[in-house]
Order: C-alpha cells, then sequence, then structure tokens
C-alpha cells in the first residue's frame, strides 16, 4: 500500500529480453500485451538465496571437511496468484476462469517466437520494480467449480529465478581474485594481455585465455565480446 493509502496491486510485466525488462514499463507491457494485475495481492511470498559449495578432499581418518565456495545462485521468489471469477471479489461474475488463466500463462510461460523464448518478468508492486528474472514452474490448483463443470476460481502457485543481463552481471560480479572464474565484455581498447594483467595480475597467460575461449583471432578483440577467464593455480604455474 502507497503512503497515500491507495491500494496498488501487484502487476506482472513480460518483454522479450532482460535488458528490455530493465529500462520497460507498464505503458510498454500493454502495448505487447504482456500485462497482467493481480485481482488481490499476494498475502505472502518466499524469496531464496542459495550458495552453491564444492565439497574439499577429506583426509584419511578426519572427521570433516571444508566446503569451498563456488558461486551465489539467482534469487528465486515463489507468489500464490488468486483467480475468482464468482464477482464476490471483484462485483464482475462470470461463467468461467479459463480465459483469464489462458491469458496468464500465454504471459507467463508461452514460447514466443520472435524472442525465441519465453517472456522475462518483471514484477512491480506499487512505484516499486520487485524483480526481474524467468518462470521456472507454474502449478494451478482449481478450487471451485459451477453446475454445468466450468472452474470459478484458482490458485495459480509461480516460482521466478532472477536473470541479469550481461553487463549488468559482469558489473555486479567485479571480483579480482585469480583463483575465481571471471566473465568480462571487451571494451574499446582491450586487448588480452592487458585483461589477463587485470584479472591475473600477470598478462602472460593471454595464450591460455585464447584457447580455452576458442579465439582464433586474438590480437584484435571486438567490442561486446563476451570473454572467460578460468581460475588459475594459485601457485600461478597453470591454468
Amino acid at each position: 500500500m502507497s503512503i497515500t493509502g491507495k491500494l496498488e496491486k501487484m502487476l506482472i510485466l513480460g518483454f522479450k529480453d532482460s535488458k528490455e525488462a530493465e529500462n520497460g514499463g507498464k505503458a510498454e507491457a500493454k502495448i505487447n500485451n504482456a500485462y497482467f494485475e493481480a485481482l488481490i495481492n499476494p498475502e505472502t511470498y518466499i524469496h531464496e538465496y542459495k550458495l552453491k559449495y564444492a565439497d574439499a578432499v577429506q583426509g584419511h581418518g578426519t572427521t570433516g571437511q571444508e566446503m569451498k565456495y563456488e558461486k551465489t545462485e539467482p534469487e528465486e521468489m515463489s507468489f500464490d496468484f488468486l483467480f475468482d471469477n464468482t464477482g464476490i471479489i471483484d462485483g464482475k461474475p462470470r461463467e468461467s476462469i479459463g480465459e483469464d488463466i489462458k491469458k496468464f500463462k500465454e504471459l507467463l510461460v508461452e514460447y514466443k517466437g520472435d524472442s525465441h523464448q519465453p517472456n522475462v518478468i518483471k514484477l512491480i508492486w506499487g512505484n516499486n520494480a520487485i524483480f526481474i528474472g524467468r518462470v521456472l514452474e507454474l502449478n494451478i490448483t482449481y478450487k471451485l467449480f459451477s453446475s454445468s463443470g466450468f472452474p470459478l476460481r484458482a490458485v495459480a502457485k509461480v516460482k521466478f529465478k532472477s536473470t541479469v543481463e550481461n553487463q549488468k552481471r559482469v558489473e555486479q560480479e567485479n571480483n579480482s581474485s585469480p583463483d575465481l572464474t571471471h566473465v568480462r565484455l571487451v571494451k574499446a581498447g582491450d586487448t588480452l594481455p592487458l585483461m589477463c594483467r587485470k584479472i591475473y595480475n600477470n598478462p602472460k597467460y593471454y595464450l591460455e585465455v585464447a584457447r580455452y575461449n576458442k579465439l582464433t583471432e586474438f590480437r584484435k578483440l571486438n567490442v561486446g565480446t563476451e570473454i572467460v577467464f578460468p581460475p588459475i593455480e594459485k601457485t600461478g604455474s597453470s591454468l
């Protein structure tokens, strides 16, 4: 609820990719018919944070082992959305919720031919974008039926997984440790030795990085190319 006291409904907006979702809003989503307004705002939601670790080699005769951090997984959020066509909630009774469910599924999980993937989803509550991601799961439970067998009420359980546009992800993951995997986008003036110096503190690994990325022409890098810099041994002797 906003500070003015007006009840703001949660909005689900669909976009072609993460970059459009970052910059787009209600107007763009409505033009593309990729817009859904919740009948009732969720009472609760689940926000999950997951870390991934690799098990270290356990020494013989020891009772435990230290887990080595690998990465932070993308965040996940889960919501329940209510559909009700009895008219009890909005005063607009209708025969069935079938059409509403169809539009909801088209927005969240339908394959789009122009982008060759389902929509990237942006969740907005009030004036705030609370999440951008893709749908992992959609489960619909039908709860009430008319005398003719048409569903009148349903709860849709949706799990979203965060997705971040490449450039923003690179900025967020601006690590500088040589024993981690790094991903960088080539900028004007970048060379592979220079990038290796920044990542590994040593330019000598540029040939190994070129082989790792299968670069046939590494002396002249194209701006915007994504380069993966794999971990190196802490001794600095090899990739």
